[in-house]
């Protein structure tokens, strides 16, 4: 099958590598310092479970070279959707799924307004992974899995391809399932997402040091508990103890990981601190939902954000 990469990042270039590495069609768009080694070196993935290289061939900064692809991997941070949407125009066929690999809960419904044909598929990416030099991904520690599927009933078609997109990822060693409906599975990485990146910001701790300390472990758990209750409101069908399942699962891990957005953070660079804590802020105050813990990191963050994309009021 024919992919289309869109933000060879960590977890676009880990992916996308994976695929290309199996004798997939892949193309990865990517810009900058990233792009240039790229086009001398290839991509190199250095993992954990083994490193390996995807020659240089396949990468473009214009999607215009690469023609229509069966499936595009849209790994773009959040604030970079509606730019990077507007340029999919020459991907696209009637039938290509666009799988959205991005943090947020709202990527896939502003993606599918600006794109002039084809169909968008929620995704969730379990990866820790990131550009730690141009042309290099690291991917550091597991798990590593997509989940995707599609935000309501489609017709018998997409579907089809969705599975023939699946096979690929499975024959390309990536653990990917397909499911029905996305939201959940959406809901349920966002609710722990949110919480973590912020947390691991904040403080700038490991998520292991944020929680052997009863005090701070307590706010990330409330800072979970506010998405939980978000999601609730929302119509999003998930236990109530969900969060009690999120702190089980985190004992069989070395939590020495931090978020994104720490590392966003501290190399200087803009946050997407309004796909997390901002839109769990606005949607309280929408739904009367207090969220006073998101309200701190929010505004404590914002500033960084503000200051990195060069509109921090002097």
């Amino acid at each position: 099958m024919k992919f289309a990469v869109v933000g060879a990042g960590g977890v676009g270039g880990y992916f996308g590598g994976r695929l290309a590495r199996s004798g997939e069609d892949v193309w990865f768009l990517a810009r900058g310092p990233h792009l240039e080694a790229m086009h001398t070196s290839g991509l190199r993935i250095d993992s954990f479970e083994g490193g390996w290289v995807v020659p240089p061939g396949k990468m473009t900064g214009n999607a215009a070279t690469v023609g229509t692809v069966d499936a595009v991997l849209f790994c773009v941070k959040s604030y970079d959707t509606a730019s990077a949407a507007q340029s999919l125009e020459p991907l696209l066929s009637p039938y290509t799924i666009i799988i959205s690999l991005q943090n947020g809960i709202d990527n896939e419904e502003k993606i599918q307004r600006l794109i002039p044909r084809g169909i968008v598929f929620g995704g969730v990416a379990y990866i820790y992974a990131n550009i730690t030099a141009p042309g290099v991904i690291t991917h550091t520690i597991g798990p590593t899995k997509i989940v995707f599927g599609p935000l309501e009933q489609t017709d018998a078609e997409c579907l089809r391809r969705a599975k023939l997109i699946h096979e690929a990822m499975l024959r390309s060693h990536i653990h990917a399932e397909l499911v029905n409906d996305i939201r959940i599975e959406l809901w349920k990485k966002y609710i722990f997402i949110a919480a973590v990146g912020g947390m691991t910001a904040l403080t700038r701790l490991t998520l292991g040091e944020i929680l052997a300390v009863p005090e701070t472990r307590a706010l990330l758990e409330d800072a979970m508990r506010e998405t939980l209750a978000i999601a609730h409101a929302r119509g999003i069908e998930l236990p109530h103890d969900f969060v009690e399942y999120i702190f089980d699962v985190l004992k069989r891990y070395d939590n020495r990981s931090r978020s994104s957005l720490y590392h966003d953070l501290v190399h200087g660079r803009r946050l997407e601190i309004e796909a997390f804590s901002g839109t769990i802020v606005s949607e309280g105050k929408r739904l009367g939902i207090p969220t006073p813990v998101h309200r701190a990191i929010y505004a404590a963050l914002l500033p960084y954000h503000l200051k990195h994309s060069r509109t921090l009021p002097s």
